[in-house]
This record gives structure tokens, C-alpha cells and sequence, in this order.
């Protein structure tokens, strides 16, 4: 029993653990809670699992209380607004449902249009880096890894004078990963398969699929680099962005001054990514 949906499900957790007798406990006193809190790991709890559990834990937040204490707009900042709500949950305020906490996605596209016509297949690659990157994001903050990538590009088919072009390379990674540099580096083989001179591209995108948890890998590794090192290098990477701001760290892959970007004036906000 809680006063929250959160606290509740910790209730019926240590209930299970420790075989309490009658098999109901009650966190409804404030002392009682924290003591419960302290002692439950974040991978642990409801709502968070393997979504976010790494990311947090790189981040110093490695038990439910810590996380209780954490700054909630921060965290909305960095993971969304149902960790948020997660957080004032575990302070007592119900705010979550449970419908809330959304299944891991089966899937991720990150794409844009360009702010002018692209036509040099350099500032292609630092795009389609670029939408790996933040793809990649995405993929490790629900605690997955990707088996398979497409990688798509279009030219614009509201200018008829110009010659059209649209098309897609997919391709089976040799083992599932969340590692932004072996995505990377795959999706840049997609591109070589689909690039065509000669044409004015409005549009280029990606998609990971094929999607597990990722304490659920299977099969042979690309080697050293998507191991233990690969993991706590994306974690690091995944720290500091989140400290000191998206793009703080990246891939040189992605460039500096990304002349494609779409036009700042025409941007929507992003109030929660």
C-alpha cells in the first residue's frame, strides 16, 4: 500500500522479497519511505527497469531515494517528462498512471529536412551522423539495442522540374549494439549503397530496428569495442550531455557548422528533447 502508484508498486515489491506475512506492507508514513527508497536500486524500480536505469546510475542516481531528491525539472530535461512525474510520485504526489509508462519503442526514425538542397555527399554524411546520434539517444535512454538499421534519402517532390529520387538501404548489424560510433559507421555504409550524383536531396533520414533489451544481447560481438568499454563510453558520452548540454560531445563524423540544418527561424522548440 501507497500513496502513490510508485510507491505502491515498491510496496508490493518488498512485500514479494521478504515474504511478509499477510503479504501486504504499507509505505504511508514519510520515514518509512525513505528507508524503503534507500534501499532500492533504480534499475529496481517501477518505471524505470532497464529504460533508463545506466543513464541514471552515471549520473550518480543509483537508488530510488536518490532519485526522489533529484531536481525533477532537470531530470524532465534529460529524460522526459514521465521520469518527472516518476520523481513526484516517489515524493508522495500522484501524478502517473499507469498507462503512462510507455512500452519500449520497437522502433526509432530520427530524420529532417534540409534547410536547402543538398547535393555534396560530405554534408549527407554528417546529417545522416547526425540523426545516428541522436537515434542512438533514444535507443540506450529505454535500455535497448539495435539489430538492424535503414538509412533513406528523397529529393523534394513538390519541385516536378527537378529530377526525383527516392530511396532506402537496410542492412543487418552483425550484433545488436547502442553504440553511437558502430551505428554510425554502418549507416555510413547504407549511405555509399543509396548516394547518386546529381541530384538535389530535401531530406535524409534513419531508422533503427529490430530492437531488444539490451541485457538480453545475443550472438557473436563486433568485438571489444561494443563491451564493456563501448558501454561505459556511451554512458560517459550520455553524462556529459546530459550536464553540459546535447552536442556538447559528439561524433567528428557529424561536423561543426552543418550548413544542411534546417533554417533556425522555422524550428519548433524543443521543450522536452
Amino acid at each position: 500500500i501507497g500513496p502513490t502508484k510508485v510507491l505502491a508498486k515498491v510496496a508490493n515489491r518488498i512485500a514479494k522479497k521478504q515474504r511478509v506475512p499477510g503479504g501486504v506492507v504499507a509505505l504511508l508514513e514519510r520515514e518509512r519511505q525513505t528507508e524503503a527508497l534507500a534501499d532500492l536500486k533504480t534499475a529496481d524500480l517501477w518505471g524505470i527497469a532497464g529504460r533508463w536505469s545506466a543513464k541514471l546510475e552515471a549520473l550518480g542516481i543509483d537508488t530510488a531515494l536518490r532519485l526522489r531528491e533529484a531536481d525533477p525539472p532537470w531530470l524532465r530535461s534529460v529524460f522526459g517528462v514521465v521520469m518527472e512525474r516518476i520523481v513526484y510520485e516517489l515524493r508522495g504526489t500522484s501524478c502517473l498512471a499507469l498507462e503512462e509508462v510507455a512500452p519500449p519503442k520497437q522502433q526509432i526514425i530520427a530524420s529532417r529536412s534540409f534547410g536547402k538542397p543538398v547535393t555534396a555527399l560530405d554534408e549527407l554524411k554528417q546529417a545522416v551522423a547526425f540523426h545516428v546520434t541522436r537515434a542512438a539517444v533514444k535507443l540506450r535512454r529505454q535500455g535497448s539495442e539495435a539489430r538492424g538499421l535503414q538509412v533513406f534519402l528523397s529529393t523534394n517532390p513538390f519541385v516536378p522540374d527537378d529530377p526525383q529520387y527516392h530511396h532506402a538501404g537496410t542492412l543487418e548489424l552483425p550484433a545488436p549494439t547502442a553504440d553511437t560510433g558502430l551505428l554510425i559507421g554502418q549507416a555510413m555504409r547504407g549511405l555509399a549503397t543509396i548516394y547518386r550524383e546529381g541530384y538535389r536531396y530535401k531530406k535524409t533520414g534513419i531508422m533503427l530496428w529490430s530492437l531488444s533489451p539490451a541485457h538480453r544481447r545475443q550472438g557473436a560481438l563486433f568485438g571489444a569495442g561494443d563491451g564493456e568499454r563501448s558501454q561505459r563510453l556511451m554512458q560517459t558520452l550520455d553524462a556529459v550531455n546530459a550536464r553540459m548540454g546535447r552536442g556538447t560531445l559528439h561524433f567528428g563524423t557529424e561536423g561543426f557548422q552543418r550548413p544542411w540544418a534546417m533554417r533556425q527561424e522555422r524550428r519548433s522548440p524543443a521543450y522536452t528533447t
